[in-house]
This record gives C-alpha cells, sequence and structure tokens, in this order.
C-alpha cells in the first residue's frame, strides 16, 4: 500500500495536471466551440493511454497489471461516471470558461472538492472529520467572494458563467463518487475507456451542430493537453482515490486551481482585484484545515475478497495458492480476514467501514 505522503503527491500531480487545462482550454476557444474543445480532450486522454496500455502490456509480463479488471456489476458504476464526468462536466466547464475570466474560472474549480467530499459523506457515508467539514466551508466562502458580481445586470448577481462552471464542479463531484466504486480496477483501463467515449460523444455533439474540425497545430495542442490534463491525471487520481477515500482525494485535488491561476496569470499578465486574493486566502485556509486533518480509532475489518496492485503491509498478511517469486508489489486476487485494530488511516478500499455518530 502506498504511504500517506506518496498518495498525497500522487493526488496533488493530478490536481497540477488538470488545472494547467483551464488557461490552456480558455486560449482554444478562441479557435473551436466549446463541444470540439471537450470532444478533442478526452479523445486525445483516450487514444493517448491506449497507446500506453499496449505499450505497457508488451513490455511487461502477461501476468503482471496495474489492478484487476471491471466486473459487469461494475459497468453501471463507470456508465454513470462517463456520462457525468466525461459527457455533461466537460461542456458545462467550456460553456463557462467563455464567459468567465481564466484565473476566476480557475479558482473556482475549488468547489469540485468541497461537492466531492459532501456527496461521499452524505450519500456513500464515508467519513469526514470536523477540520475537513470546516475546511469545505472555507472553501466555500471563496467560491462565493469569487463569483459574486454585484454590478452585474442579473438579480441574483452571479455571473452565468460561474454558475455552469459549479455545475461542471458538481458533475464531476458525482463522477468521482462514482469512480470510487470501480477504484480497484485498472486506472489506466478506466480512463482510457472514459476518455475514448466521452470524447466521441463530445466531438459528435460538436459536429451535429456544425462545428468543423480544427487545425493541424490546434487540434494537437488540444489532445496533447487533453492527455496530460484529462488522461494522466485521471488516472493519479483514481489510484490516490484507493488510498486516501473520495472526500481526501478530492480535497487535495482541490488545488488544481492554484496551478491554472499560475499559468494563467502568466498568459495575461495583470494584478487580481481584492476578491480574487480575498477568495484565494480563503480557500488556502479550507486547504489547509484539510492537510491537518488525522483520523484513528479502533475498527475491525470484515472479510474482504479482492484484487489489486500491493505489497505484504499489516493489511495484506495472506498465503499464496501459486508459486511466488517474493516480488513485490504485485496483482493478485486475495482475501483479507475479519480483524480487528487500531492505527491512522483513511477511508481507502481497505476502510471503508461504518462509523458511530454522537
Amino acid at each position: 500500500m502506498h504511504s500517506r505522503f506518496t498518495a498525497i503527491l500522487i493526488a496533488l500531480s493530478a490536481a497540477a495536471l488538470f488545472g494547467a487545462t483551464t488557461p490552456v482550454a480558455k486560449v482554444l476557444l478562441g479557435a473551436m466551440p466549446p463541444f470540439m474543445l471537450a470532444g478533442l480532450f478526452y479523445l486525445g486522454s483516450g487514444i493517448g493511454l491506449g497507446a500506453v496500455i499496449v505499450c505497457r502490456r508488451l513490455a511487461r509480463p502477461a501476468n503482471v497489471t496495474e489492478g484487476n479488471g471491471l466486473s459487469v456489476s461494475a459497468l453501471p458504476w463507470f456508465a454513470g461516471a462517463i456520462v457525468a464526468g466525461g459527457v455533461a462536466g466537460p461542456a458545462l466547464l467550456m460553456l463557462g470558461l467563455a464567459d468567465t475570466p481564466a484565473a476566476t474560472s480557475a479558482l473556482l474549480l475549488n468547489l469540485e472538492g468541497v461537492l466531492t467530499a459532501l456527496i461521499a459523506w452524505i450519500v456513500f457515508r464515508e467519513n469526514v472529520d470536523r477540520l475537513v467539514f470546516l475546511g469545505m466551508a472555507a472553501i466555500v466562502a471563496g467560491g462565493v467572494v469569487l463569483s459574486w458580481q454585484p454590478d452585474a445586470a442579473r438579480a441574483s448577481g452571479v455571473s452565468g458563467g460561474a454558475v455552469l462552471i459549479v455545475l461542471a464542479c458538481g458533475c464531476w463531484a458525482i463522477d468521482n463518487n462514482l469512480t470510487r466504486k470501480i477504484a480497484t480496477a485498472d486506472a489506466a483501463v478506466i480512463a482510457c475507456v472514459k476518455g475514448l467515449a466521452a470524447g466521441a460523444t463530445n466531438f459528435g455533439i460538436a459536429l451535429a451542430m456544425g462545428a468543423h474540425v480544427p487545425a493541424p497545430r490546434e487540434l494537437a495542442v488540444a489532445m496533447t493537453t487533453g492527455f496530460g490534463g484529462y488522461g494522466v491525471s485521471l488516472v493519479l487520481f483514481v489510484i490516490a482515490l484507493r488510498h486516501l477515500g473520495t472526500a481526501r482525494t478530492g480535497a487535495y485535488f482541490s488545488v488544481a486551481p492554484v496551478f491554472g491561476v499560475a499559468l494563467s496569470l502568466a498568459i495575461w499578465p495583470r494584478a487580481p482585484g481584492s476578491a480574487f486574493w480575498i477568495a484565494a486566502g480563503l480557500m488556502a485556509l479550507g486547504l489547509w484545515l484539510h492537510v491537518r486533518e488525522r483520523h484513528a480509532h479502533e475498527h475491525t475489518h470484515e472479510r474482504l475478497e479482492h484484487a489489486h496492485r500491493h505489497t505484504h503491509d499489516e493489511h495484506h498478511r495472506h498465503e499464496h495458492d501459486f508459486p511466488y517469486s517474493g516480488d513485490e508489489p504485485h496483482t493478485h486476487a486475495h482475501v483479507h480476514l475479519p480483524i480487528t485494530h487500531s492505527h491512522a488511516h483513511f477511508p481507502d478500499i481497505h476502510h471503508r467501514h461504518s462509523h458511530e455518530r454522537s
């Protein structure tokens, strides 16, 4: 099992790659419509990861994999993740970016982590401690400050573009929680299939609406950006999801806008307004509270059988019913026998237990 530090670095790397796509998307929206851009982002992700999977399987023995395959029972969860996060989310984001400054859009995307944690807590009953809750509240407050426009000609005072970006965050939050149900499967395969399905859907919608395939230069930039920001980023996110749980991974992923802001201010140099800095401060406070959270108590593991890449740590003390060379990490189906103990942990794939609520 990954150490906590390694898993956090993986989540932050996923955030960095995804955050960098926002200002690039802002530039590309001048050359192509939103659905075409979303389609190319995901097609670049799916095709690029498909090539990686082929190369990986040619280079490794047939019995070495990143994780187990998708079961039939997991397909509905996977389909829901594709529709929410691969079709609706990107399209809403592209439409929102057309009416929202890039730096503001990048910070507003922090709400994805908050909504992810709320769904994990309320719907899937994942434990969220006091510091995580307070951190979410700070991030929400930052989002309100960031999107509030008192001079706008709208009764709500919130820009339409900001609302679309928030809705995109909601779609990705649903996607993250559905992906939680299939997180032990091969992360590259999950991201590849999702990219191909979502990319083909968005690309088809764009063509049906009269869009044309962009020039080779814009096409290459969009697909390359999608490979890194949507493909590799999702692979890393799924791996972090296994070891940190949905709410915690979403919290660390919330730093994505920091990387987007840095890149967008480099592309369009100008001093941000006071609302920007107030929102940034509130969101930074929220992330700091997330990082400080610790969770430890006596808990019981029920019998569990699954397959994933692992080392023989305290949760993997099992025998092998096949010739074992001693190499690890390795992947095979294995059984966890019931055990009760106490240690610091997260709601990872081995700690999805209920908690008594006072």
